[in-house]
């Protein structure tokens, strides 16, 4: 049997994801912040180093310098000590060595330092076993990175690594580019917001909490427009007031075929639909276009459609307005299936998952109820089992391809 929902022309995921990347323009506002303040932003130019890290020969442990051709003496004479940032700037002599410290200062005339678990001292001598070679332990200058070398390229998302990289070589302050600012809202009369009392046919609106939550993990000004009422004069004043001060509108609910869903009809009168419906589930209902200067993008009403959506479509466009070097591409992994899953063909499957690591071998199973309702799958599962456009039932077994959702395994 064929999935009821997959009426023929429905666009496929990968056609409706290059639709709207190659619609998108490249990032191009970018402004100055200081280098503690950069955390999950994104590069704007490339950037170089102005200095050798380290700038000068130091030791990897510590123990004592000395000359690696002095393996023919019974013992060497110790004449003073490199410690980290007050260095030892004398002269060692053949049968000399100096005690150093990790990341001290290596004597010029020294070529390799030996550990000192590996030295027998006695007052001011030493003797020692193994006896290191040429070079051993000691990290030259430029070791990490020289002046010059490109330290990190435009699109470079901002992490600790980065940023202590950065700073390692006296990088003050980074361009990066600017925060998108994205406004959302949702529609329904049955749609309560949190405080309020439920009445009989009404719900709490957890869709804008979700979203808020994405957009702010993705590194997005996030604007909350609140639950908007269900006609079509109340959606096209929120669109338009939207379109004025923000790059990206998303709504959730009202994009379906129902006689209280204005959305996309709203759109079309003030707007410009670029594509509605896909062959996704949960999201087939999904609405790409524009209003003025913003783009839209609107998403069904159920919850776990959000959260697909948001992962399979709009973070990678995000990533593309924000300026992000590398094309979003969740970690896919191959998993065997526990149990049955069941699938009609017709559309690309995405069911909550949970994934472990028996002995070996990646294994997969369901989270249970895949309702588009049912928020808790999300709050179960560690993966997205990806199941194929065309594919049906996938028995116990077979092999499939997973997406993890976050730090999952």
């Amino acid at each position: 049997m064929r999935d009821a929902c997959a009426t023929p022309g429905l666009l496929s995921l990968e056609d409706a994801l290059i639709k709207i990347l190659d619609a998108l323009p490249d990032a191009e506002r970018y402004e100055q912040v200081s280098l503690r303040q950069s955390l999950g932003r994104v590069l704007s130019t490339n950037i170089h180093s102005a200095i050798n890290v380290p700038s000068f020969r130091n030791s990897y442990m510590d123990g004592y310098a000395l000359h690696s051709d002095d393996q023919d003496k019974a013992s060497l004479t110790l004449i003073g000590t490199s410690w980290a940032g007050k260095p030892y700037t004398g002269k060692v002599a053949r049968g000399e060595c100096v005690r150093i410290f990790t990341g001290a200062y290596v004597p010029d005339c020294c070529d390799c330092v030996a550990m000192q678990e590996n030295v027998q001292r006695e007052n001011d001598y030493i003797k020692i076993t193994p006896w290191p070679v040429h070079h051993e332990n000691i990290r030259d200058t430029a070791d990490d990175t020289a002046e010059g070398q490109e330290l990190l390229a435009q699109g470079t998302l901002l992490g600790a690594a980065e940023i202590g990289l950065l700073a390692s070589c006296a990088i003050v302050d980074v361009s990066v580019f600017q925060r998108l600012t994205v406004g959302f809202f949702s529609t329904g009369d049955e749609l309560v917001s949190m405080g309020s009392k439920l009445e009989l046919g009404q719900i709490y609106d957890s869709n804008r909490y979700t979203l808020h939550a994405l957009l702010t993990e993705a590194g997005i000004t996030a604007i909350d427009m609140g639950v908007i009422p269900d006609t079509p004069e109340d959606v096209e004043n929120a669109l338009l007031s939207a379109s004025k001060h923000c790059d990206a509108i998303i709504t959730s609910g009202g994009v379906s075929v129902g006689e209280a869903d204005f959305i996309t009809d709203v759109l079309g009168k003030i707007g410009r639909i670029n594509f509605w419906k896909i062959a996704i589930k949960p999201g087939k209902p999904f609405v790409f276009g524009s209003v003025g200067n913003a783009l839209f993008f609107g998403l069904p009403g159920n919850p776990v459609s959000v959260a697909i959506s948001f992962q399979q479509l709009l973070l990678p466009a995000f990533k593309k307005l924000m300026g992000h070097k590398k094309e979003h591409s969740p970690l896919t992994l191959q998993a065997t299936v526990s149990q049955t899953i069941y699938k009609q063909p017709g559309r690309t499957e995405f069911q909550r998952g949970i994934a472990e690591n028996i002995n070996g071998t990646l294994v997969v199973n369901s989270t249970g109820n895949q309702g588009s309702h049912v928020l808790s799958s999300m709050t179960k599962a560690n993966c997205l089992i990806i199941l194929e456009q065309g594919s049906g039932d996938i028995e116990k077994g077979q092999t499939v391809n997973i997406q993890l959702l976050g730090n999952s395994l």
